[in-house]
């Protein structure tokens, strides 16, 4: 079997990275100190924008009347999946209590983060998809507050994206792009809350600001280029490959593809067809595509399906695609992956864009240790416990024990305290 030799992904160099890194702590820092002028002043000279820093709600409420009504609907009806699958997803993981022993009784809460901050990029694409994949999550889990923010453009952010804001339920939405849009949420600029959790894709500056404020405030993950993986046996159709090959490098020239196959025929054939349909594509698709493939696309012949999974296993793809004999196994068998496309029929596309599970992934083989944006992410897992009565003798006793095997004296002597008896009145003491 050919080895599988993974690119690196990050789409940066390292140096470019410690450039990246270098210039969003001073960027931080400055807004830090300088708040709504610092972020005024990057939006003018970052942006090339001098426009009111806030979407007025009625601008929101009135951008479905610049918009296609066939735009509205599609909007309307990925909403309506994104929301349901998000609401299946609250409904998988519940509160609940339990009697451990006799008197010791423990249990989980889900609470949901206070304030969600959910940044929707900008730049060759409008984003629509990303506005309904953040906000609509947020408000299925349950988060009170959701604000939101997008880079102006020259006349001001996309009306589509504005209108997918509005029906995904964004309650304040600002035009600022990169690092002080992200800084705006995180320290509560232009009288937004401060947000406890920062989600949504970006570039590598908005990326690597996420990351610097890691700790304090929660965020997704950080996000690389986006990557597509696609499994293929004898079965598929390689136009249909190449089509899907070309749909996720159009997203820019770092972004991966890997076709992964047992089937020569099959392989040379997609080789053939993937050059025929990028110079199908417009500009600039056409050329943010060509340089992927030419970079970053990668053709790799196998034994059998077990290897192909293997292959897939390590290099954890965002999007994993199989188009092969029983889907049932594979979907049972395969192990890294940030999601799931089962089948021919099932385009990636239809995930990115309208399916419902979210399109917020895992990149950079991140999906070897963590999923996607989910309502799990805005909910806090938390646990609470109360102990008495028959419980306290062994508990108290286990707990003590421990205690002086670690060294931990006046643990053990708050343990001592709960014992009922003459012991409670000397644990200070002894």
């Amino acid at each position: 079997m050919p080895f599988l030799s993974l690119k690196p992904i990050t789409g940066i160099s390292p140096q470019s990275a410690a450039d990246v890194a270098d210039t969003v702590q001073i960027m931080l820092a400055r807004l830090r100190s300088g708040r709504e002028e610092a972020a005024r002043d990057y939006a003018r000279r970052l942006d090339g924008s001098d426009a009111a820093i806030e979407v007025p709600p009625g601008a929101l409420a009135s951008a479905h009347r610049r918009l296609d009504p066939a735009l509205v609907e599609a909007i309307a009806y990925a909403h309506a999946n994104i929301r349901a699958f998000a609401l299946a997803q609250r409904a998988s993981v519940s509160e609940f209590e339990t009697e451990l022993r006799p008197g010791l009784v423990a249990g989980q809460r889900l609470i949901p983060v206070g304030c969600a901050g959910a940044y929707v990029p900008g730049g060759r694409y409008a984003h629509i998809a990303s506005a309904l994949m953040t906000v609509t999550t947020a408000r299925a889990a349950g988060v009170a507050q959701v604000v939101a923010v997008t880079p102006p453009g020259r006349d001001g952010p996309p009306p589509a994206v504005l209108h997918a804001l509005h029906v995904a339920g964004a309650d304040r939405v600002l035009a600022l792009g990169g690092v002080q849009g992200i800084a705006a949420m995180a320290l509560g600029l232009f009288g937004l809350p401060e947000a406890d959790i920062l989600v949504g894709p970006g570039n590598a500056y908005v990326a690597e600001a996420k990351r610097q404020l890691f700790g304090p405030v929660g965020i997704d993950m950080v996000a690389g280029p986006t990557d597509v993986m696609i499994l293929a046996d004898a079965t598929a159709d390689p136009a249909l490959i190449a089509a899907d090959l070309v749909a996720q490098a159009e997203h820019g020239p770092t972004s991966p593809v890997w076709l992964v196959s047992d089937h020569r025929p099959l392989a040379e054939s997609v080789l053939r067809l993937v050059p025929q349909a990028v110079a199908a594509l417009p500009e600039p698709n056409r050329t943010a595509a060509a340089t992927a493939w030419e970079a970053l696309g990668e053709v790799i012949l196998v034994d059998s399906r077990e290897e192909m999974a293997q292959a897939a296993d390590r290099a954890a793809p965002e999007h994993l695609h199989v188009m092969a004999r029983d889907p049932v196994w594979w979907r049972g068998r395969l192990g890294a992956y940030g999601s799931l496309f089962l089948g021919a029929e099932t385009s990636v596309a239809f995930g990115d864009k309208a399916a419902g599970p979210n399109h917020v992934l895992p990149t950079g083989r991140a999906a070897r240790h963590t999923g996607g944006l989910s309502v799990h992410k805005f909910l806090k897992t938390v646990t609470w416990q109360r102990a008495s009565g028959p419980a306290l003798p062994d508990l108290a006793r286990a707990t003590a024990v421990i205690s002086r095997a670690e060294g931990m004296e006046g643990h053990a002597r708050s343990a001592d305290l709960r014992v009922p008896g003459p012991c409670r009145n000397r644990a200070l003491l002894s």
